[in-house]
Parts: C-alpha cells; sequence; structure tokens
C-alpha cells in the first residue's frame, strides 16, 4: 500500500481510538446500581411440636349422659388446623348420628360436633383412627389416637340445641354449626 493511502486510514483509525477511550474509561467508571433489599418469601417455619394430647371432651370417658340432642365436645393441648380432623365410630360401640364437619373454636383448641344419640345405648368415637389427614395442630403434626366411650341413660331427652350447649359448658357463641355468610345484594348499574 502506497504511504499517501496509508495517512487516512492512520488518522481514521487514530479518531476511532479516541473518541471510544472516553466510553471506556466511563464504563470502567460506573458502580454497578445499588441492590434493593432481599425479598423474603412468605413461608411461615414452625418447630417441631410434639402430637397434640386430647385433654377434655364432653361427654367425658364413660360418662352417663341424656338422649337426643348431643354436643360433642373435644379439647387439645395446643391450637389445631380447622381442616384437619376425622373421626370414627370406636370398635365395640354403636356409631354415632353425627353431622360430617366439626366446627373449630375461637380458642383454636376446642372442636365441637353436632349429634343425636339415643337412649339405653353405650357409643364411641376414634380421634384419629388414621392419623393421616386427622386432627393436627398448626405444624400439621397430627394428634396422637383417643378413644372416648359414653353411655346414654333413659330419661327425658334434650331436644334443643341450647340444652345440648348447656350440657357441654358452651357459651352462645360456640355453637356446632354456623350460620351461613349473608348474600349479598347483586351490584346496582347497567346490565
Amino acid at each position: 500500500m502506497s504511504p499517501r493511502r496509508l495517512v487516512p486510514a492512520l488518522i481514521l483509525l487514530a479518531t476511532l481510538s479516541v473518541a471510544s477511550a472516553p466510553v471506556q474509561s466511563q464504563a470502567q467508571v460506573r458502580t454497578p446500581p445499588a441492590e434493593g433489599p432481599n425479598a423474603v418469601s412468605p413461608v411461615l417455619i414452625l418447630p417441631p411440636t410434639l402430637p397434640p394430647k386430647l385433654v377434655s371432651s364432653y361427654p367425658a370417658q364413660d360418662q352417663v349422659v341424656a338422649p337426643g340432642v348431643l354436643v360433642l365436645k373435644v379439647a387439645f393441648d395446643q391450637q389445631m388446623s380447622p381442616t384437619a380432623w376425622n373421626y370414627a365410630p370406636a370398635d365395640g360401640a354403636e356409631p354415632m348420628d353425627c353431622v360430617k364437619t366439626p366446627r373449630l373454636l375461637a380458642d383454636q383448641k376446642t372442636f365441637v360436633l353436632l349429634c343425636r344419640v339415643q337412649a339405653n345405648r353405650t357409643y364411641g368415637v376414634t380421634l384419629n383412627a388414621e392419623r393421616a389427614g386427622g386432627f393436627a395442630n398448626l405444624g400439621d403434626n397430627p394428634a396422637q389416637t383417643a378413644t372416648l366411650t359414653f353411655k346414654v341413660s333413659a330419661e327425658a331427652p334434650v331436644t334443643t340445641l341450647r340444652r345440648a350447649m348447656q350440657a357441654a359448658s358452651l357459651k352462645d357463641d360456640q355453637t356446632p354449626v354456623q350460620d351461613a355468610p349473608p348474600v349479598s345484594a347483586p351490584a346496582a348499574g347497567g346490565r
């Protein structure tokens, strides 16, 4: 290549290197953007717990109760999950006629279940006959299996929910059934 042609090429090359030099120095001086605080996932980790234990019940083991409406009440020593429970008839005892789902009361330890029992019979229920999916604490640790049996007398039957709740020492706001939520009115406006 002739020196005459080489000079414009060298000038172009020098111009490009000078023009790119400030960009490189700026790139070297820039600091990375400040990082925001670490995001925390909304996972609750509970410490290991012992299995919940049944601490009281109504009727109590081997108690004699009146026939008719009965509110079965079982209380555990820990706060319990409202959606984890199972109960089954106890071996050698009559199965109770109960609504399907027990209600967890506000103390988060006591379940109540509305049932009907007949005179001159022995009833029994096993709590957590199958521990998987049964009554469990907030850490999903299942309660110990417990069996409760009781007898029903031939006295006058309990015919109201209020009397059944009084027998189980429940307050008015501790009913075994809840009212359905109110139906909301349709929104006003055009179609």
